[in-house]
């Protein structure tokens, strides 16, 4: 891997988490514009499984052959827990949160894979690995200040460690399955498999008048927006884009790297609520956020395999 590859590979992945990081904003106007949770995340689901396919069409036909056998259990798998559940309980989290606080409880999830492999599969780790558990545990805690009133919202922490769960389900079955396959197929009929669930929760098309006008929130509140145009910023901007870009970085740098960069969302989303949705944290949590963000580095470099090369379904 030469200076210049390792380098566009950086500048692939640091984009995609701009997006990434950008996203939860982005959704936050569509879901305080009246759109409910539910079928909020089927439109973004759908709408990015038609693009990936189109894209896929152009590109790479052989894609759209659907999965078959084994294959099709770990797609289904994917796609109901790594894209689906993940896709509702962040959205949830992000509108009842703020939004640093609700992707630090999100990256959790290297944390419970590590400790996944190593207390269930019994896998060799490295000893940082408490480490990692301390710092994020402890983090948290400085965050929500629990030794006070707890300031957090209950069922928002709830979806944000369900994310955690479901984020590190999509690690470990792909780990676990996808070596072998193209990533863009899993992703494409993961995405698919992810859009018949939503749909038949909550239909996609439910969405209201997407022609009216809502506000863009808090420090832009002076502006508004069509409903419609946060709603496709969140399917190509905020979904498919970064989705790519990272599947192309994956081309440049180690799996490992990706991910580790990847980490940056989440202090990048301290930042977007602080600069967009005026949400301050006192000197404490923003101390625990450094010490969670700490454990998330330490759990990733504490595997001794790499993980799949699957970028983060964000």
């Amino acid at each position: 891997m030469t200076a210049a590859t390792a380098r566009r590979g950086y500048v692939l992945v640091l984009a995609g988490a701009v997006l990434f990081g950008l996203n939860g904003g982005i959704s936050r106007i569509a879901m305080r514009g009246g759109i409910d949770p539910l079928p909020f995340t089927s439109a973004r689901i759908t709408g990015a499984a038609i693009v990936l396919a189109l894209l896929a069409a152009l590109w790479r036909p052989a894609v759209l052959r659907p999965p078959r056998g084994r294959s099709l259990l770990l797609i289904a798998g994917l796609g109901l827990v790594g894209v689906a559940a993940l896709q509702l309980t962040y959205n949830v989290a992000i509108n009842r949160l703020p939004l640093g606080v609700a992707l630090l409880l999100e990256y959790l999830a290297p944390v419970l894979v590590v400790l996944w492999v190593r207390v269930v599969r019994r896998e060799d780790v490295h000893r940082r690995m408490w480490g990692a558990v301390a710092c994020a545990v402890g983090g948290l805690a400085l965050v929500a200040q629990v030794w006070g009133d707890l300031r957090l919202d209950g069922l928002g922490v709830i979806m944000g460690l369900l994310a955690a769960v479901s984020f590190a389900t999509y690690f470990l079955l792909g780990e676990h399955n996808v070596g072998t396959q193209d990533p863009l197929h899993v992703i494409l009929w993961s995405f698919v498999m992810a859009a018949v669930l939503m749909n038949l929760v909550s239909p996609s098309w439910r969405l209201g008048d997407l022609t009216r006008d809502v506000s863009a929130l808090e420090r832009l509140d002076h502006l508004s927006v069509p409903l419609w145009l946060p709603l496709v910023w969140v399917i190509v901007l905020g979904t498919v884009t970064p989705f790519f870009l990272q599947l192309v970085a994956l081309q440049h740098l180690p799996a490992t790297q990706v991910t580790m960069v990847a980490t940056l969302e989440p202090v990048l989303a301290v930042l977007l609520g602080w600069a967009w949705f005026a949400e301050s944290l006192s000197g404490v949590q923003l101390v625990g956020v450094g010490v969670v963000m700490a454990g998330i580095v330490l759990a990733q470099s504490a595997r001794r395999s790499a993980p799949a090369d699957l970028p983060t379904p964000q």
